[in-house]
């Protein structure tokens, strides 16, 4: 076997189930299996319009703009919305895409709901973490330095990393999911950044959360397949399909010492030598 020909069905065997996922789903419903994802996607082209004009920036910040610094519950609500504003300093057309590849696959594959709660709790793990690694600060391990409780953190990036490792792993594409999350350890390592550790923080959950769903679904029973156990063997055979009515028509009982009903009896012809011959009843 050539190496492009295992390449090809390696690439089949990992991004297969997903890709045929998305087709049929596309086959049979076409735009409305992507109901959330157009959605997401035409709420943060419409933020980052309105984030760009002067009287549409400040309403933004005000309602999607989360840091570390603000107070917890204010920072609670605006984590909804921060999902959907794009970086200033990052082109938008990036988050679009991420948001159309990432949340389609994931929606097709998860369904809507499933993919809201991954994408959501993954941007809380990242708005969390920054809180904490503020307050331990920089000595510690896992630690932030104060600065960056002035970082404005919003955007889809963590989301689409959480989404991409749980698809991943419910797909059982684990070379593309091990792939995704070493680039977002290379990515701390050469740029360390508060983006960049949100990312791991997302990833760190949503792993755990896989490993409890792995864990709960070894202890959970064995489904029953609804087949009836086979009776046991007597040793005597059945009684031949419609014997029961031979022998009540012939006035049996069921002890097989009944009387007879009537019928005329049965003639027995038997030969002699000879061409005399006589008839027998019983």
């Amino acid at each position: 076997m050539s190496r492009r020909a295992a390449l090809r069905r390696a690439a089949v065997r990992e991004w297969g189930p997903p890709a045929a996922a998305v087709r049929t789903a596309l086959a049979e419903r076409g735009a409305r299996a992507l109901a959330l994802t157009l959605t997401a996607t035409a709420l943060t082209a419409l933020v980052q319009l309105v984030q760009n004009q002067s009287w549409g920036y400040g309403p933004v910040r005000a309602l999607g703009a989360v840091r570390a610094e603000d107070p917890f519950w204010s920072a609670l609500l605006r984590t909804p919305l921060s999902l959907f504003v794009p970086a200033l300093d990052l082109p938008v057309w990036g988050a679009l895409a991420q948001i159309l590849l990432v949340f389609g696959v994931a929606e097709i594959c998860l369904g809507r709901w499933r993919t809201l709660a991954v994408a959501y709790a993954a941007t809380l793990a990242g708005t969390l973490y920054a809180r904490i690694g503020v307050a331990l600060g920089p000595e510690a391990f896992l630690g932030l330095p104060a600065s960056d409780a002035r970082v404005v953190d919003t955007g889809p990036s963590a989301a689409v990393v959480a989404l991409a490792v749980y698809v991943c792993h419910q797909r059982r594409a684990r070379f593309t999911g091990a792939l995704v999350v070493v680039a977002m350890v290379v990515e701390v390592l050469v740029k360390d950044n508060l983006a960049g550790r949100e990312h791991l923080a997302a990833i760190a959950v949503v792993l755990a959360v896989c490993g409890v769903r792995e864990w709960l679904g070894r202890r959970a029973p064995a489904p029953r397949t609804g087949r009836r156990a086979p009776a046991p063997r007597t040793g005597r055979r059945p009684p031949a399909p419609g014997a029961g009515r031979r022998r009540s028509a012939q006035g049996l009982g069921a002890g097989g010492g009944g009387t007879r009903s009537g019928a005329p009896p049965m003639r027995s012809w038997n030969f002699r030598r000879g061409p005399a011959q006589r008839t027998s009843w019983w």
